[in-house]
């Protein structure tokens, strides 16, 4: 059964508000158009968004109900998922300018923007909002394919604009220095995106 219009129009919004709205994988693409230029990003936006979309199709499928049966799994994620992401702010302090081949912070590739919606807790919290809230009961998993694909078609070029205004960016951080400055406080975004997630009610 097609998804009702009225139902139709709040999921493209909550898709769009989830997708745009700062957090991990938007701070990163903002670091990362800026570092590595837009077109270098490219990969990085399409792991986000597919990556994304098998993660709702696994939320759909069941996985989310091993959380409810065994809670301290959700919370050995979001251990592993905070580590990954501090070690995901070094880089991104640590990061060169595109120039500077030889430079660690090499931006990240499809496979692992992908795997990395898996380890993030605002990812899990997304899916499984999704599915609870918009999957119609009677709809099965075509209800479950079509939700993630369209979140999937909403999610793109949402964090692309992140990506975008990095790379606008460019112009004004060409002092090293300003680079330099700019993606420590990426980095520290990055951090502070964890206190929500870690210690906040997940919501």
């Amino acid at each position: 059964m097609p998804m009702q219009p009225d139902l139709l129009l709040a999921f493209v919004t909550y898709a769009f508000v989830t997708s745009i709205t700062p957090g991990p994988n938007n701070t990163m693409l903002l670091a990362s158009g800026l570092n590595h230029g837009f077109a270098r990003s490219v990969p990085h936006i399409l792991g986000i968004s597919i990556g994304f979309a098998a993660m709702v199709l696994g939320v759909g499928a069941g996985f989310s109900r091993l959380f409810l049966a065994w809670p301290s799994l959700y919370t050995a994620l979001r251990v592993v998922g905070a580590i990954y992401m501090l070690w995901l702010a070094w880089q991104i302090a640590t990061a060169q300018p595109l120039q500077d081949t030889a430079a660690p912070g090499r931006p990240f590739g499809f496979w692992k923007a992908a795997a990395f919606q898996w380890v993030n807790p605002k990812a899990w919290i997304m899916a499984i909002g999704a599915i609870a809230t918009y999957a119609p009961a009677e709809g099965g998993g075509v209800a479950v394919i079509a939700i993630a694909v369209l979140y999937a078609a909403v999610n793109a070029p949402s964090v692309a604009v992140w990506a975008v205004f990095g790379t606008t960016l460019r112009r004004w951080l060409t002092d090293r220095r300003h680079l330099r400055i700019f993606n420590i406080a990426m980095a520290v975004l990055l951090v502070l995106s964890l206190y929500p997630l870690l210690f906040g009610h997940a919501a």
